[in-house]
């Protein structure tokens, strides 16, 4: 199991890897090579950042928040497209509803109603903290460059690949980490785990599965769904919590502690009010 663990951490960090390459690349030439041009177009389409974020959460990719993280952290986009894109985000929950035979119309039902969560409470979040939208304030890849020691005055492609490898370092450790603790943990779950399944307390339970900064997250939430351990509502709640290795990333950039905790608890107080209107709807 160990071994198995380890290999699968191995293969989801070396996924990430290129995409969260690309990512520095590109916020190392926005801070040292377009002279503020890039970054002065970006502020001005902020206000369209939850619904871009809402779209491209949707991609059935691991490490789409963890590259939002990232922007976040280094104040490319805002906290309500990071929050649309968390939202939105779906794992590895698409690929397996696939391979499981799930019928069309249910993926599309649940990728519908995470963009459209993602896009009303991504607008609700820009818009309570739109002074600090519009701000301006600067990009702080510089102060991660001086805590990363990563010669970025030298190379922006050196500076890229070692941002690249600290974060992914923090990522594969806590992956197998968390990895092993699903192994031992997610065989014992049952529908009593869940309250029964189809209640508020397997909301609860699923937002709480779906905190776990792991693509694994999804994974076994979608098997318990299949399963009929936890009913639609419950896989709704936890997927919408669901974000990869987005939290991994946004702790290890972003040292503003408080507004991480806020974050996590805004993400995971969110799911659970939708899990509890979609079960007064009757779903």
């Amino acid at each position: 199991m160990i071994w198995d663990v380890f290999v699968d951490s191995f293969w989801d960090t070396l996924n990430l890897a290129p995409f969260l390459f690309v990512a520095y690349l590109f916020l190392e030439y926005v801070e040292h090579k377009s002279e503020g041009k890039v970054l002065s177009i970006i502020k001005r389409s902020r206000k369209f950042g939850p619904l871009i974020g809402s779209f491209v959460g949707l991609l059935p990719y691991c490490g789409v928040s963890a590259i939002a993280s990232s922007f976040y952290s280094t104040r490319v986009i805002g906290i309500g497209t990071l929050f649309a894109v968390y939202l939105s985000t779906s794992d590895e929950l698409v690929p397996i509803f696939l391979s499981e035979g799930v019928g069309s119309a249910l993926i599309f039902k649940i990728l519908l109603v995470k963009f459209f969560v993602a896009l009303i409470f991504g607008g609700i979040v820009a818009f309570l903290f739109r002074k600090k939208e519009t701000s301006g304030e600067d990009l702080t890849i510089r102060n991660f460059c001086n805590c990363s020691h990563c010669g970025c005055n030298e190379s922006i492609l050196r500076s890229a690949f070692w941002h690249s490898m600290n974060i992914l370092m923090t990522v594969f450790v806590v992956s197998f980490f968390l990895g092993v603790c699903i192994e031992n943990v997610g065989g014992m779950l049952s529908a009593e785990t869940f309250g029964g399944g189809m209640t508020f307390v397997s909301c609860l339970v699923a937002g709480l599965i779906g905190l776990v900064p792991n693509c694994a997250a999804s994974v076994v939430l979608a098997k318990l769904y299949l399963s009929g351990v936890i009913g639609f509502t419950a896989l709704i709640t936890g997927s919408l919590v669901v974000s990869g290795f987005g939290i991994i990333v946004l702790f290890q950039m972003n040292k503003n502690l408080r507004e991480n905790v806020f974050i996590v608890l805004g993400l995971y107080g969110v799911s659970v009010v939708i899990g509890g209107v979609l079960l007064l709807l009757g779903m």
